[in-house]
């Protein structure tokens, strides 16, 4: 789903889409799952990820990562647990919309089931309602809903229903509604089969789905109750996809697993069957039967108790009735009979009868006769049978499959005349082991098959010959075929023969000879109905008429004769009578309905039927009259002193056009006369204004369309109101004051009189004066003039009394004084060397203030520009040098007040590198490290120094010293006998420069013993510096000495080792104080103080705070 969020894209912009969305996966307990999308969109979407329930906030469950070289969006979820069973979304958002899409993570735990989350409970749909008596149980209904036709005998016949035909209509009308549901999730549903058992003995059902959305989750209920599948068929409920053909499978089945099945996509209904287990059982099984070719085979059983029907089935499919097969019931519906009529060589086989879960089974096999002595050289007449032994056992039957060959491997007698047949048998059949031996000639790999065509179709006969090389002749009703009208094509060992456009004269017996060997097979030429596609369309169209006129229909046909016409008018036959008349040759039928009414608009069908097909046409007619009267009740909306309102229904039939108005009459209760009011709108409603006081009224209202005016609707008697007032109310409060508007409140008043307010008079009085004016917006005010107002509310009667006065105001902008609108602006601003400057300030004050601008407390270039509003101050800067740096001060001020605001801008760019690095050894395990400074380092007082290292034992870079703002550092922990690497940055504002970087370092180990004792002094001392008020500085120094001296901070003779307000370190010899945050008391001299047992050293520098007499010359 793709959410917009404005009206119209920018030209280049894009919202979100998925280009491949997640797909759903099922996984076993423990293992690791990804799930990948990949997203579209300008600006580029950000992607988020969710689950239907529960949180994602821990991240050793789950990662999200983007791969760039796939452009997918990955989300990781580790080591998989029962309880992560549950549906994921992707969400990718942009400034200018949102997509979301879902996917679905089936967990299946170690019995080999998807895990459930038991947190919910199972998931229940809701039930059907009860059935009422002496109506249509709505299970009924809903197994209709979804069913195909041919099913809705048999379904109806189970719930006792024998003539379903009165049901058709409001089933189609349901099945419309259910269909505009089900497009929403499903773009087609078709092959619909109903739930069966097996011969496997699996219950299945199955239908063929293709979802809006291949996400859609599909739930299976049985009785109301969410059932668990996967797509394992070991599993007891399984549902496995095969393209769009689904099949839902029920394994083991038991009388518990009796049910309505239904099938939901989401929350919409697609499927529901009936899968009943009677309490039946078998009194006498299928026997096993033998025929010969042609003849009909006839299984037959008995049950213990009366059932509609049973499942007849083969080894690999269901058998129906109709031509081949023959399935009969008793009057006692006992005797279930199936027969197979013309058995052939292809209906040997397993045959089953089922009653719920128990089952009966005979086979078919080649009989004895098969292949006798008087079967022809050419294979033509060879016989065929059905046949096996039966056994009983405990009262199951148990069937033995014949070998292919007809032996019956159970025989103990075998006759010599048996054993004859049954050698020429395997000889005709090429199963036994002579067939090596005899020389067979060509033989039909497959012959020709019966064919059904219809008048102006093509058609194709073909059989298959055992070798490429043979040739062959093809024969219609004994006489050869030659290229006239049709196509005679070899194509290797096969053999075609193809009639371009049928006729009726082609259907015939036809035969193909080849080698002394012939196939035969008959061609049936069917003529069902056709219609002219242009006439079809033409009959289509609507017929509209007025009321009391004809309508007629014709539509030519053709096809074999004899031909049915039925004509219909919303599914009800139309049989000749006064006002139908319906004329019909024998290629077209006509239809007349004479002085046709409203009531005879509808749906009119015609059904052309003969004995190979069916077609049917659709129209309809519409039938235009006026309209029926207006629907009451009539609601009174309004009765008031001058006008009365009320509204109606419109008329229930609009007469087939639009009502276009409405016509009122009024009658004053007491008198005879109707007064025309006129005609309004086609809005049902009227509000009369013209009406007295008191007096009571009675209307009556017609609707008017194209085709005329209908009858009237009379409402009963309405009373206008009476004349009354409303009260006062409450006094004005003046909410604000300027010097050209004054704006007020007021509450309404407590008493309106009756009816609603319809408004206010505002009065103004000014002061002096004795005359006190309406007003509907104060805005006709002077500037410094003083005021006192007063309201009245008026409804239906009129105005009311006015309210108590006011205070008196002034009309004058409020004293407010300046003060900086924006709670984060920016005190500091970093720009790079050239760039723009733009600083906005906003402020309000009133009145209008003075707005005045200087930098480091002196007027500003010229090449700066201040452009003033009433709300706000920009600075603009369009081309930045190093000189713009420093602290410019906004003051804005008026009568009231003034306010000021600082913000320092620093214009700079990146730093130089440092100069060439130097490396000096004067202690064991430190080197000291020095360098020119940066070129940059004069003209930016911010400029520091950053110092990195690396050994031959790690590879990496790492940073041992920052913020130094001096040229030489003393790096420790110089490990002997490893090489060092060093690089030293010039840092500032803008970033990094360049390393210098130093020559190799190479520690070698000591192994003479010295004395290093030695008095206190400093390696580096102590530099002036400058720092900003209200900034940070850092100040250090390097000492060294034998015993560690000991090392005192002063600020103007004042220890500071105690002071909490410095933080103060000293970390092999390099001692440092850091002072957060820069005042006005910190500025002055600083001093370190060094001593041990060998005497004392001491050093100092002066801190100049800048800013200090700026600020105190601006307050």
């Amino acid at each position: 789903m793709v959410t917009q969020f404005v009206e119209q894209l920018p030209l280049g912009k894009a919202t979100p889409d998925f280009t491949r969305k997640p797909m759903a996966v099922t996984t076993h307990e423990g293992k690791k799952v990804f799930f990948k999308a990949m997203v579209s969109g300008e600006p580029a979407p950000k992607v988020t990820w969710s689950r239907n329930k529960g949180e994602m906030n821990d991240p050793e469950k789950y990662k999200t990562r983007y791969d760039e070289r796939t452009q997918e969006h990955i989300l990781e979820i580790i080591n998989i647990t029962l309880d992560q069973a549950d549906g994921y979304k992707c969400f990718a958002t942009n400034e200018y919309g949102k997509a979301v899409c879902t996917a679905t993570l089936t967990v299946i735990d170690e019995s080999g089931q998807p895990a459930q989350n038991f947190s919910e409970g199972v998931k229940k749909k809701k039930p059907l309602p009860p059935m009422k008596e002496g109506e249509i149980d709505p299970k009924l209904w809903e197994l209709l809903l979804t069913a195909s036709k041919k099913d809705y005998e048999r379904i109806c016949l189970d719930f006792g229903v024998t003539d379903f035909r009165w049901l058709l209509k409001k089933l189609k009308q349901m099945k419309t509604e259910m269909e505009d549901e089900q497009s929403k999730v499903v773009e087609k549903l078709d092959n619909v089969k109903q739930i069966q058992v097996k011969p496997s003995g699996r219950a299945e059902f199955s239908f063929d789905m293709k979802l809006v959305d291949n996400n859609s989750a599909i739930n299976v209920y049985k009785d109301g109750t969410g059932l668990s599948y996967d797509d394992d068929k070991n599993s007891k409920h399984s549902l496995t996809k095969t393209g769009i053909n689904y099949v839902f499978s029920i394994k083991d089945v038991e009388p518990a697993d009796a049910g309505l099945y239904q099938v939901d996509v989401e929350d919409t209904n697609v499927f529901t069957t009936d899968f009943q287990v009677p309490d039946v059982e078998f009194v006498a099984n299928i026997k096993n039967t033998k025929v010969t070719e042609s003849e009909d085979a006839l299984f037959q059983c008995v049950l213990s108790s009366p059932l509609n029907r049973i499942t007849w089935l083969t080894e690999d499919s269901s058998l129906e009735d109709g031509e081949k097969y023959q399935i009969t019931v008793s009057e006692d519906k006992l005797t279930h009979t199936l027969r197979v009529k013309n058995c052939q060589m292809t209906d040997k086989g397993m045959y089953s009868a089922i009653v719920g879960v128990t089952k009966s089974n005979a086979t078919a096999k080649g009989g004895e006769e098969f292949g006798g002595e008087g079967a022809s050289d050419d294979g033509s007449g060879a016989s065929f049978g059905v046949g096996t032994s039966e056994d009983q056992h405990g009262g199951e039957v148990q069937n033995k499959i014949i070998s292919s060959d007809g032996d019956d491997k159970s025989a103990t007698a075998d006759t010599g005349a048996s054993k004859k047949r049954r050698g020429q048998r395997d000889l005709l059949l090429n199963k036994s082991c002579a067939c090596s031996v005899a020389d067979r000639g060509v033989q039909f790999v497959s012959g020709l098959s019966d064919t059904i065509a219809n008048v102006d179709e093509q058609v194709e006969l073909s059989c298959k010959l055992s070798s490429d090389t043979s040739e062959g002749k093809w024969y219609k009703n004994g006489k050869l075929v030659y290229g006239d009208g049709v196509k005679i094509i070899k194509d290797g060992a096969c053999h075609r023969l193809i009639i371009d456009c049928c006729k009726k004269d082609d259907a015939a017996v036809y035969r193909f000879e080849a080698e002394g060997r012939k196939s035969e097979a008959t061609l049936n030429v069917q003529d069902p109905p056709n219609l002219d596609p242009d006439a079809l369309g033409k009959f289509n169209q609507s017929i509209i008429i007025k009321a009391g006129e004809n309508a007629e229909w014709k539509l030519p046909f053709s096809g074999g004769a004899p031909m049915t016409i039925q004509w219909y008018k919303d599914d009800e036959e139309l049989l000749p009578a006064t006002n139908v008349k319906i004329g019909t040759s024998d290629t077209e039928s006509q239809l007349r309905l004479t002085k046709c009414q409203r009531k005879d608009s509808g749906q009119v069908k015609i059904k052309i039927k003969n004995e190979f097909g069916t077609k049917e046409a659709l129209s309809r007619l519409i039938v235009l009259d006026k309209p029926t009267a207006p629907q009451g009740p009539v609601e009174v909306m309004e009765s008031a002193v001058t006008s009365v309102e009320f509204k109606w229904k419109p008329p229930k039939d609009n007469g087939g056009c639009p009502v276009t108005n409405y016509i009122i009459e009024r009658q004053q209760v007491g008198r005879n006369k109707w007064s025309n009011l006129g005609e309004i709108p086609a809005n049902p409603s009227f509000k009369d204004s013209d009406v007295d006081p008191g007096r009571r009224y009675c209307y009556r209202i017609r609707a008017k369309n194209a085709e005329g005016v209908s009858d009237y609707l009379q409402t009963e008697d309405i009373s206008a109101g009476v004349l009354r007032y409303p009260g006062s109310p409450t006094t004005p409060r003046v909410v604000s004051a300027f010097k050209d508007c004054i704006n007020l409140s007021w509450c309404p008043p407590s008493d309106t009189g009756g009816t609603k307010i319809i408004g206010y008079n505002l009065e103004k009085n000014k002061a002096g004066t004795n005359y006190w004016n309406t007003m509907y917006a104060v805005k006709d005010v002077f500037e410094g003039a003083a005021y006192k107002f007063r309201v009245s509310a008026i409804n239906l009667s009129g105005a009311g009394d006015p309210s108590i006065p006011c205070d008196t105001v002034i009309a004058r902008d409020p004293m407010i004084k300046p003060r900086f609108k924006d709670r984060n602006m920016k005190t500091f601003m970093v720009v790079r060397f050239g760039n723009t400057v733009r600083l906005n300030i906003n402020f309000e004050a009133s009145p209008l203030p003075d707005v005045s601008w200087v930098k480091d407390g002196v007027l500003l270039a010229k090449h700066v520009t201040i452009t003033n509003s009433d709300k706000g101050s920009q600075l603009l800067i369009p081309t930045s040098e190093r000189s713009d740096s420093g602290i410019y001060t906004i003051t804005v001020k008026n009568i009231v007040g003034q306010e000021s605001f600082n913000v320092e801008i620093r214009v700079t760019d990146n730093p130089k590198p440092p100069g060439p690095l130097e490396l000096d050894q004067k202690t064991p395990g430190t080197v000291t490290l020095s360098w020119g400074p940066s070129p940059d380092e004069k003209r930016d007082d911010r400029l520091h120094y950053m110092v990195s290292k690396r050994d031959s034992f790690k590879p990496t870079w790492r940073t041992v010293a920052d913020n130094l703002f001096n040229n030489k550092f003393t790096v420790v922990n110089i490990m002997a006998g490893r090489e060092y690497y060093f690089r030293v940055f010039a840092k500032n504002d803008m970033g990094l420069s360049p390393p210098s970087v130093s020559p190799v370092f190479v520690n070698m180990p000591q192994s003479k013993s010295v004395n290093l004792e030695s008095p206190p002094s400093f390696l580096v001392p102590l530099k002036r510096r400058t720092a900003p008020l209200g900034y940070e500085c850092h100040m250090s120094c390097a000492v060294k000495g034998d015993p560690t001296p000991r090392v005192t901070w002063y600020h103007e003779n004042i220890s500071l080792n105690t002071n909490t307000n410095y933080h103060i370190t000293n970390v092999c010899g390099v001692c440092s104080l850091f002072i957060l945050q820069v005042g006005p008391k910190d500025n002055g001299e600083y001093k370190v103080v060094l001593e041990n047992k060998l005497g004392m050293a001491e050093s100092s520098m002066t801190l100049n705070v800048r800013g200090i007499s700026l600020r105190f010359n601006l307050f």
